[in-house]
């Protein structure tokens, strides 16, 4: 960026809303994948401690369990890998609680060891970006094993039973692999035509980069697949339609955008995928270079002056003053005050306040239908299984439409689970979830605000700067006559996915407080020249192959 940036005036203090956060969504398209998924995969560890009547091992079990809530949004090659690093993080976290549970009695002691299993969790699958549900479920386990009863030699089998209940969630996520190979590229394309449609049929810059980045998920997904199949190529073609639409965009065509939604719902369908086998130019070259993982990727998210630190920090801090004021409180086991607290941090102030609103709301509606079924689970273990899986399903069901929702099936299922080691006073339960409930939001939030992230509006530059870079990159490759296809194509891809860094640099600024003004006036003008370079890029790249109207593989 050059020394004459403007810089725009606006508050440091933003006015945080109460019912915008509560509002519905549409529903995932895939929701119902992590739903079946971890319903398997406790079902059939808790279905055999029942058999062996041991059911108080069922926390063990069930943190493996969880795993099989990641990946879902992965090619399966690479979900295989990621689910595998999920795995092995529940092991480590549920090791280091375990341990620390086996060697100190200490209310104190322990609060500190899951503020800082929290903030570790919370940097990790950040820098990771494993996607939801994020470090919830980790601290989640790690928090409660915490304050669980341990002693040292049962340490290596309980661990055993968390790697078992592990290895049957990765199997379970991994096997659909078997039935639809191909089953998250057709997704994420799908959603690539969809988006695109949306953009044509109503115009904006909000349609423009939800279809930007829908595009760029797609091709990203199909580079990060393994070899090339004829399916694949295809759903490469369609990804390059879509970005054609974009291209021609506003198009005076108004069947364009049902032609592209047609299009995303035979992608989706068990049918063949509509257009031809033919792989899009530089595809094949660009898929050998990204074999791998992008460790200096990850390495970089973690440096010094990452902007993901502060939010490490905020979840140190706000998980450790939540336990200690719930213990000040009389809470015994004050995991889930700190769950709560670990729950709200996400990348800015605005939308961690966001998630307090929902949080809070769903958890204090929760424990109203936690009261209501704990009669009934209490009448046989089946009954407590079943209501177990019951409401596991119905929070991957309802969370998509809004956090709060969802919450108010997770937080009868966390009480349940309490339910298979022993029985609890029903009001004791009740009142001291209502009570961490309170103490970890407000705890969360006051962390929050106590903790800068000036490092938001840094990462903005950056990306404002990487933004120009990549679009005076892709000008260079148009001008050049003799640019090939491959060049041409990872000047497109660099250039997509720096749009993308850069909404979402700007979105995470925008809802920061205590900072210095942003330059809104710059990342738009960005944003407006990266987008036309962007449509450029994309009519020369479908110039050099032909985008079919019809046919199928």
């Amino acid at each position: 960026m050059s020394d004459t940036t403007t810089w725009s005036r606006q508050p440091s203090v933003r006015r945080l809303p109460l019912v915008a956060p509560l509002r519905l969504a549409r529903p995932s398209d895939m929701w119902f994948k992590p739903a079946l998924s971890v319903v398997v995969a406790t079902a059939v560890p808790d279905l055999l401690l029942y058999a062996v009547d041991r059911l108080d091992l069922v926390m063990y079990t069930m943190a493996g369990s969880l795993c099989a809530l990641y990946g879902h949004n992965l090619p399966y090659a690479r979900r295989a890998r990621a689910v595998a690093g999920v795995v092995l993080g529940m092991v480590l976290g549920m090791a280091a609680a375990l341990v620390a549970a086996s060697l100190t009695s200490s209310v104190a002691v322990l609060i500190a060891v899951g503020a800082l299993l929290a903030a570790v969790q919370k940097t990790l699958c950040d820098a990771t970006r494993i996607g939801p549900p994020g470090p919830v479920i980790f601290t989640f386990v790690t928090s409660a094993s915490l304050f669980a009863p341990q002693h040292l030699g049962q340490v290596p089998g309980h661990l055993a039973l968390t790697l078992a209940g592990g290895a049957f969630a990765w199997l379970v996520t991994a096997g659909p692999a078997l039935l639809r190979r191909e089953g998250p590229e057709r997704r994420a394309a799908a959603r690539a035509l969809d988006a695109a449609a949306a953009h044509l049929a109503h115009p904006g810059p909000r349609t423009r980069h939800a279809a930007a980045a829908a595009v760029h998920a797609a091709r990203q997904t199909l580079l990060d697949t393994g070899r090339p199949t004829p399916t694949r190529r295809a759903l490469e073609r369609l990804v390059a339609e879509a970005e054609a639409a974009l291209a021609t965009a506003p198009d005076p065509d108004p069947a364009t955008p049902e032609r592209l939604r047609a299009r995303a719902r035979a992608t989706r369908a068990r049918g063949p995928v509509p257009g031809t086998p033919e792989e899009f130019p530089g595809t094949g070259a660009e898929r050998a270079v990204r074999r791998g993982p992008d460790r200096r990727a990850l390495l970089r998210r973690l440096a010094p002056g990452s902007p993901l630190l502060p939010i490490g920090a905020r979840a140190l801090l706000g998980c450790a003053l939540a336990g200690y004021a719930s213990q000040a409180a009389g809470v015994g086991r004050p995991y889930w005050a700190i769950v709560t607290a670990a729950a709200l941090f996400q990348a800015n102030v605005t939308l961690s306040w966001h998630r307090a609103v929902q949080r809070t709301l769903g958890n204090l509606l929760g424990v109203l239908v936690f009261a209501a079924v704990l009669p009934l689970s209490r009448l046989t273990p089946l009954a407590l299984i079943g209501l177990c899986l019951f409401f596991a399903f119905m929070a991957e069901a309802l969370i998509t439409r809004n956090y709060w929702l969802g919450s108010v099936a997770v937080t009868p299922m966390a009480l349940l689970v309490l339910e298979f080691a022993a029985t609890h006073p029903a009001g004791e339960l009740v009142g001291d979830r209502v009570l961490d409930t309170v103490i970890g939001a407000a705890a969360g939030l006051l962390a929050t605000m106590l903790v800068t992230n000036r490092r938001a509006a840094g990462r903005l530059e950056q990306a404002l700067a990487a933004t120009d870079r990549a679009r005076l990159g892709a000008v260079r490759a148009l001008a050049a006559p003799q640019t090939g296809p491959e060049a041409l194509d990872a000047a497109h891809r660099e250039l997509a996915g720096s749009l993308v860094e850069l909404r979402e640099a700007d979105d995470t600024a925008a809802g920061e407080w205590w900072q210095r003004a942003l330059p809104q006036a710059q990342v738009r003008a960005a944003e407006q020249a990266a987008h036309r370079t962007l449509a450029e890029t994309a009519t020369r790249r479908a110039s050099t192959a032909r985008v079919p109207e019809n046919g199928a593989v």
